[in-house]
């Protein structure tokens, strides 16, 4: 049965002029709506597996993007309006903040596509990344079964005015050999070495235009770079060149670029803690610890190490699963690592964004990771005291201060927040900031870059003053499950792929909760999409978390098949009650 498109409602749109969008004033064009959220790394990889389809497609589809918070900042009528233009969407987006349309349309995880044909009906849903060649099979079919009925041309996007600032949401900085600093000035796709003023520009590197391109200072392009490493040799700076999947390298003599590793590619495998592999997925930060380079993962939520004289790259820790859970290398759990300072203890510290927790890796025998501030990928606020109790909101940065404690750039929060490891407490250093991405201590000072406000700018380094503040929740509906459940994964290949069975069952279901109380069976790893839960009544509510992947390969008609993974993380807020329901369907790729 087909099903009608809920009409889109929010509280206003972006990228149209000002002009409202209806999808009963869009008939006759294919409809793509990707519900995301700009803390989220996926959904990020999803607007990038977008911008294909918009250039092939544009006569006949409109992409619109409905931006559904997770994180209360998200919300913020001014964040919203950065995150459109930090990231180049160049489409229309509904501004969503209460997840009404997010609600109507039943979306259960970020990010979330839904198709809908020129007739206004869902013809399509998906979840998660990585969805790009099956999402333009299906319109290359909707563009074939109707045709001539097709209303070309009309797309409602109106470009917003173009901005004028020296720099645009810069990421990372470090401060270079010679009193200068090196600043990735991300969504200008260069890098900016500034004097200690830090506004006199001595050279930019890089081309301006988005690109992976090799070379001399001018021909050179990244694609929003983010995390910088001066190398102990002190000759060149390594960039996490973000969006192209890479890590870069710039000779400081003659600003040279040249790529370390990543092919441009994005690595879509789970790679195992000391596994190897030349593909990256959207490295964010760089840091120099126990004799090699490490790397902020943040797509696959894993550290990884690079070799800086041969460009090996290996899985340092990290399961791919995304949460917080201590432990082992080997067992642990990072959710979008962002930040990376090491500390002359031997400790390396780690600004784990998405559970907005600070997390430490020990060195050494019996090496392990263990948290330090944060809660889970559910709870954040702004609350200081001991570290059990308090709270951050999405930080991006880290660094350790001469004292030995842990400034931590609290991005959502506008805060720089300090952590004390001797006495376990955390306090807040400067307010007001906006969106903090990186900090850097120089001297008596501190170096901040303020990326949302286009500048990097100096604080002293205070005593700091508490902040007793509230305590918030991811904001969702809750689902009503019965205390017995059967779990369904909806996937329909696309048109011309196949599910790879040529090694076993392609598929993998991993089940958890939080709290872990929650889940009385149905927990672990296995192959299969269902999974049948027993939920604990006595609980009463919770988040169950599954994570699910599936390989389909196409149809070998030239000899040759390459294959897909599919694969998405779902975190769902239930109530446990004998009235709900006894499924909980969802959808990785369903048709």
């Amino acid at each position: 049965m087909k099903v009608r498109a809920p009409e889109l409602r929010g509280r206003r749109w972006l990228n149209t002029g000002g002009e409202d969008v209806t999808l009963a004033g869009l008939r006759g064009r294919i409809v793509v709506l990707d519900f995301w959220t700009f803390c989220c790394v996926n959904c990020l990889h999803a607007l990038d597996e977008l911008r294909p389809l918009e250039a092939e497609f544009g006569d006949v589809l409109t992409i619109i993007g409905v931006h559904s918070p997770k994180f209360l900042h998200e919300a913020d009528p001014a964040a919203v309006e950065a995150a459109v233009e930090r990231y180049d969407v160049t489409h229309p987006v509904l501004d969503d903040p209460e997840l009404t349309t997010w609600d109507a349309y039943a979306a259960r995880a970020w990010p979330t596509l839904a198709v809908i044909d020129p007739d206004g009906f869902v013809v399509a849903r998906m979840a998660g990344e990585g969805h790009g060649p099956g999402l333009a099979a299906l319109v290359r079919e909707l563009v074939g079964t109707h045709g001539d009925r097709l209303r070309r041309g009309d797309d409602p996007y109106v470009p917003p005015p173009a901005p004028g600032t020296a720099l645009r949401f810069p990421g990372k900085v470090v401060a270079l050999p010679g009193g200068t600093f090196f600043v990735s000035d991300t969504a200008h796709h260069q890098l900016v070495e500034l004097e200690s003023d830090l506004e006199t520009e001595v050279r930019r590197i890089g081309s301006g235009e988005r690109g992976l391109t090799d070379g001399a200072t001018a021909a050179a392009r990244f694609s929003e770079p983010q995390g910088l490493l001066v190398l102990p040799s002190c000759d060149a700076v390594l960039v996490a060149d973000t969006v192209n999947h890479a890590v870069r390298r710039v000779d400081l003599a003659d600003g040279t670029v040249s790529t370390l590793a990543g092919t441009g590619e994005q690595l879509r495998e789970r790679v195992a803690v000391g596994g190897a592999s030349s593909l990256l997925s959207s490295p964010w930060d760089l840091a120099w610890w126990g004799g090699t380079v490490v790397v902020a993962m943040a797509g696959p939520h894993q550290l990884w190490t690079l070799d800086p004289a041969t460009g090996e790259a290996r899985v340092l820790a990290g399961t791919t699963n995304e949460g917080l859970r201590d432990g082992a290398f080997d067992e642990a759990f990072f959710a979008q690592p962002s930040g990376l300072a090491a500390g002359p203890d031997g400790t390396l510290w780690v600004a784990d964004s998405e559970i907005s927790a600070l997390r430490r890796v020990g060195d050494g025998p019996g090496a392990a990771v263990a948290t330090a501030v944060g809660q889970g990928l559910f709870e954040f606020g702004h609350r200081d005291g001991p570290a059990a109790q308090a709270l951050l909101q999405h930080p991006l940065g880290v660094t350790v201060l001469p004292d030995g404690s842990v400034a931590v750039a609290d991005t959502y929060n506008g805060a720089v927040r300090r952590f004390d490891p001797a006495t376990n407490l955390v306090s807040t250093l400067a307010e007001g900031l906006a969106e903090p991405s990186d900090l850097l201590v120089d001297g008596e000072t501190l170096v901040v870059v303020e990326s949302a406000a286009h500048r990097l700018v100096r604080l002293p380094v205070p005593a700091g003053s508490l902040v007793s503040g509230d305590a918030h929740v991811v904001r969702r509906t809750p689902t009503a499950l019965a205390p017995g459940v059967a779990l369904r994964i909806g996937f329909a290949p696309p048109t011309g792929q196949h599910l790879d069975d040529r090694y076993g069952d392609p598929t993998s279901l991993t089940v958890a909760a939080d709290p872990p109380s929650l889940l009385l069976s149905g927990g672990g790893t296995a192959t299969g999409l269902t999974r049948e839960l027993r939920l604990d009544p006595g609980v009463g509510a919770g988040v169950p978390q599954v994570a699910v992947t599936a390989a389909a390969c196409d149809d070998p008609s030239d000899g040759f098949a390459a294959c897909h993974r599919y694969q998405q993380d779902w975190g769902i807020p239930v109530t446990v009650d004998d009235g709900g329901s006894a499924e909980l369907a969802l959808d990785l790729r369903s048709v």
